[in-house]
């Protein structure tokens, strides 16, 4: 069963890749995607590693409105991995709001903690 503290370790790091500064590092992105990694995002694009270090690289400091991520939830798959579970709600200047479940694959390497897969779905 996960501990208490891997939730909290893990949902760090998950929540470090909200963040512009870590996001726009190339460093900091590639130490926390695993090889191999692969992400089905919410626009029903399939993304492959190299390919999201690229783009979040590129991002530009447009505020994109507020995120806010909740109910996490965290399930042991296997002896070194682990499923992330949380939603997320990102309010705009418009007013609009875009809610997205979200779910994460994180691998311990037997050093630190990577996630292999991604996958965001759109909230009616």
């Amino acid at each position: 069963m996960p501990r208490f503290s891997d939730l909290e370790e893990i949902r760090s790091l998950e929540e470090a890749l909200h963040r512009p500064e870590i996001r726009r590092s190339r460093e900091a992105v590639e130490d926390l995607l695993a090889e191999g990694f692969m992400e089905f995002g919410a626009s029903g694009r399939v993304y492959e590693r190299a390919t999201i270090i690229d783009q979040l690289a590129e991002q530009s400091d447009d505020n994109d409105g507020e995120l806010l991520a909740s109910n996490y939830a965290l399930k042991p798959i296997s002896n070194d991995a682990v499923l992330l579970t949380y939603e997320t709600e990102r309010s705009y200047q418009d007013g609009s709001k875009r809610r997205v479940l979200r779910s994460s694959i994180w691998k311990h390497n037997g050093l630190k903690w990577q996630m292999l897969f991604h996958q965001g779905t759109i909230r009616a």
